[in-house]
């Protein structure tokens, strides 16, 4: 059997390091195909985790603001909301909220509350959540007469984490004691702004 020449050794070893820099660059390149696709597959089911399943519930904490069309005299306060889901996308629940009020030439300022039921729907699955519902429920306190209260919502939740987000509420609500009242008062309503954050349990 003949030793192999010092040539041979020489174009195996080309071989060798032809075969090692196409491995390298194969390797290189797919690299950041595969990470890139990890991450999407990583991101899509993030999506899909984010967010309320049906029979979760849902607590909220907000700041209120509210003002009358003129904006001559407003409120701040508290809001918590608790409610279930009837499906992802369908919110039922009872809002309560603490209101200080500064009148216009009343030097006397006042609290009240109001305990309201509502039902929102929400859109989309993604992080960003647009809503739309309504409220019905009661007023009372130092500086309003015991009546009823109603209004429609508006508002957009945004999930920082799967279950957990912030919000954003814009509500018209109008004051009433009747049905007939309800008709006349809703052309008198107040817009009420809220800004907090909740989560899903």
């Amino acid at each position: 059997m003949l030793n192999p020449t010092r040539e041979d050794n020489r174009l195996d070893q080309i071989r060798m390091l032809t075969r090692g820099v196409i491995m390298n660059k194969f390797v290189n390149a797919s690299l950041p195909v595969l990470v890139g696709a990890s991450l999407l597959f990583a991101s899509s089911a993030m999506a899909q985790g984010i967010g309320p399943a049906t029979g979760d519930r849902e607590f909220s904490i907000s700041g209120t603001g509210s003002s009358n069309k003129d904006f001559d005299n407003g409120t701040f306060g508290v809001s918590g909301d608790y409610g279930w889901y009837l499906s992802d996308r369908t919110l039922v629940g009872l809002r309560q909220s603490v209101n200080f009020a500064d009148v216009q030439g009343d030097s006397d300022n006042t609290w009240n509350g109001s305990t309201r039921g509502f039902a929102d729907y929400h859109f989309g699955r993604g992080a960003a959540r647009p809503f739309v519902g309504a409220s019905l429920g009661g007023i009372y306190g130092d500086g309003v007469k015991d009546t009823g209260i109603a209004g429609l919502e508006t508002g957009l939740k945004y999930y920082m984490l799967p279950s957990t987000f912030i919000q954003g509420r814009a509500e018209y609500q109008f004051l009433f004691d009747s049905s007939n009242s309800a008709q006349d008062n809703y052309d008198n309503g107040a817009w009420a702004y809220t800004i907090g954050m909740g989560i899903n349990f």
